[in-house]
């Protein structure tokens, strides 16, 4: 034993000396933490040191390390996670619960009632349905798109009992189509359920088309896809149902795609992939493979045109025979003198100078005149009549009626226009009595005021001094006062002094009544109609949506707004609210388009962005801050990653 000490000392001679003697055992200290606390702070100068040295009891007494303390704090930080869920998991259950009781308990008509001009059953009331509803104002909106779910958006809780009626049950962001029908985007990504959107306004939800609309007993006529039709009664009955593509009477357009709903993506996809996996069979002809291959975009399909060939020339090339590269052809068939004519010039110019460096073929000033099964005969604007074949065309023009705005317009002696509804500057359906009707969005077209035909008026209002001119103050009022009734004239009216100066005909410094005239009539005739793009729909929907709060506010409590410049009608005994609040105005925030890894903005006054990646970026940015959920813009930023990172989805669906 004694030697086994002299060889550990011997071999430790680096150690400090009161450290030898204590492990040869010839000192003691009574302190075992003294001790503890010396080993410890010279251990780790010696890492050769054994440490079965140290005792069990020096272990023992050592204060608690940092990363006990914290695995106490997390086991803590756990256990009241775990119980504040349980607890909330039990309340929950509890209150649900309590809610399937109500609702059971309810006791609802036994059968609804029949009436209206065809004696359908009559929807008075909804399985759905709360107490608090009875006594609300009915608000039934129709549709799901862009329009309506601004409406819904800008809905207070409690103000109406509201109900959407829709035969889709989702919201579809219909700007972003064209990347769904190349793999670039899921389908999930740019659609949202209905029921999630109206959830915090406690609305009602009717999966049916609406086939009829009864003004005079305020009745929507509704067609499930299954069961018999039946009616829904309104006192407020927003109409956003969009529209469809115009045809002109084309022979032959059932041999055409259309790009408007989600299936309309689906079916193009499916068909790009037939076309590829045909063309890859070893018995196909080479004329044939020509003709798969050749893709024709007829009107302003831009976007698609753009994503078809980026998917095309990157990644389906990639998994398909290296041969049918050369084979793949894009076309647009443009009636006018260039494409994205709505543009600014410049926009045009950058467009068609990179889409024929891509090698897509533009052919302008071109009309469609037949289409046949396999190809498509245009005439170009010298006469010339040409023919292209095809293996897809997508038809991308104007819009046109669907059968319920058709059989609406039909009914009312005030719509005179052919494509679309038309409503006064407040949204109102023209050629109904009250203010019980609006349309919004794509099937609706706002009329333009004849402003000559409130001359007089316009006139005498403005001639403070009735001296029979108009002073500059006075000219100036009244170009504010136009502009605040009418804002679709505000872009000509802007300017005051430089249109009095070019209008003061004789120089007189003052404006005679037919010099306002001739003003009046060059006005009305550069009025044109809003587009019809989602960023109006939006606005509509918005405004409408605030608008139908301040209308119930004002009835519930019965206090009005104020008379304005703007207002209408306000010698009535008992006035429309409608007619005290302003009119709908329109602010163009600009315009944006993807042309194939490359995107241009349009922003108005003749501010424009035309670039690549950059471009890509704001343009992607901005529909993503349009999205109406967190969930869609999660999903479409991950499928922007994935493109980016492993190429487009190429499968059939």
């Amino acid at each position: 034993m004694y030697c086994l000490r002299s060889k550990l000392v011997a071999s430790r001679g680096a150690l400090h000396i009161q450290h030898r003697l204590l492990l040869s055992g010839q000192i003691q200290l009574s302190a075992s933490d003294r001790a503890s606390r010396a080993i410890s702070s010279h251990l780790h100068k010696y890492p050769n040191i054994s440490r079965k040295f140290i005792s069990t009891e020096t272990v023992n007494t050592e204060k608690p390390t940092v990363s006990s303390k914290f695995g106490r704090k997390v086991v803590i930080a756990s256990s009241l996670i775990i119980g504040a869920t349980t607890i909330f998991a039990i309340l929950n259950h509890k209150h649900a619960e309590a809610e399937n009781n109500k609702q059971e308990s309810k006791k609802f008509p036994s059968s609804l009632k029949r009436g209206g001009p065809k004696n359908l059953l009559v929807a008075d009331h909804l399985i759905d349905e709360d107490d608090s509803d009875i006594n609300k104002p009915r608000l039934v909106i129709l549709g799901s798109g862009w329009g309506a779910i601004s409406v819904i958006k800008a809905l207070e809780r409690d103000k109406y009992h509201i109900t959407v009626v829709s035969p889709q049950n989702y919201f579809l962001f219909t700007p972003l189509l064209p990347s769904v029908t190349v793999g670039t985007l899921e389908t999930r990504s740019i659609l949202e359920p209905i029921r999630s959107l109206i959830k915090g306004i406690s609305a009602h939800f009717l999966e049916a088309k609406a086939t009829d609309i009864c003004i005079n007993e305020k009745l929507v006529e509704l067609s499930p896809d299954s069961g018999e039709p039946f009616y829904l009664p309104y006192d407020k009955l927003v109409i956003a149902v969009g529209s469809l593509s115009i045809t002109y009477g084309i022979e032959g357009i059932e041999h055409c795609h259309f790009l408007k709903s989600i299936n309309d993506a689906r079916r193009i996809r499916k068909k790009i992939m037939d076309n590829f996996e045909k063309a890859s069979l070893p018995t196909t002809s080479p004329e044939e493979k020509k003709r798969l291959l050749s893709f024709i975009v007829c009107g302003g399909g831009v976007e698609f045109a753009a994503e078809l060939y980026d998917f095309l020339t990157e990644d389906v090339v990639r998994y398909f025979p290296l041969i049918l590269r050369n084979e793949v052809r894009v076309s647009i068939i443009q009636g006018q003198d260039h494409i994205l004519n709505t543009y600014d010039a410049k926009i045009s110019d950058f467009a068609e100078k990179k889409f024929r460096r891509d090698n897509i073929n533009v052919i302008t000033n071109a009309r469609v005149q037949k289409i046949e099964p396999n190809h498509i005969v245009y005439k170009m604007k010298d006469g010339e009549v040409k023919e292209h074949d095809y293996g897809l065309v997508l038809w991308s023009t104007g819009i046109a009626m669907n059968p319920l705005t058709k059989t609406i317009s039909e009914k009312l002696e005030d719509q005179k226009n052919t494509r679309a509804l038309i409503t006064d500057n407040r949204l109102r359906l023209k050629g109904v009595p009250d203010s019980s009707v609006y349309a919004i969005g794509d099937c609706s077209t706002i009329e333009n005021p004849k402003l000559v035909n409130q001359l007089m008026q316009f006139f005498v209002d403005a001639d403070e001094d009735k001296n029979g001119r108009l002073s500059y103050n006075e000219f100036q009022v009244l170009a504010k006062k136009i502009s605040r009734r009418y804002p679709i004239t505000k872009s000509h009216l802007k300017k005051a002094d430089i249109l009095f100066a070019s209008y003061d005909k004789d120089k007189s410094g003052t404006i005679e009544l037919e010099e306002l005239n001739a003003m009046l009539e060059d006005i009305d005739k550069k009025l044109t109609s809003l587009p019809a793009t989602a960023q109006v729909a939006h606005q509509q929907g918005k405004y409408l949506g605030k608008k139908l709060n301040q209308i119930a506010a004002a009835h519930n409590t019965k206090i009005y707004p104020p008379s304005s410049d703007y207002s209408t009608d306000t010698n009535k005994p008992e006035p429309d609210v409608d007619d005290l609040l302003p009119p709908f105005s329109y602010a163009h925030f600009g315009s944006l388009a993807y042309v194939g890894n490359a995107a241009v903005a349009d922003f108005g006054t003749g501010w424009t962005w035309m670039g690549g990646m950059s471009a890509v970026y704001l343009w992607r940015s901005v529909y993503l801050s349009e999205q109406v959920s967190f969930r869609t813009r999660a999903l479409l930023a991950l499928d922007w990653s994935k493109r980016f990172l492993f190429g487009r989805d190429i499968s059939k669906f």
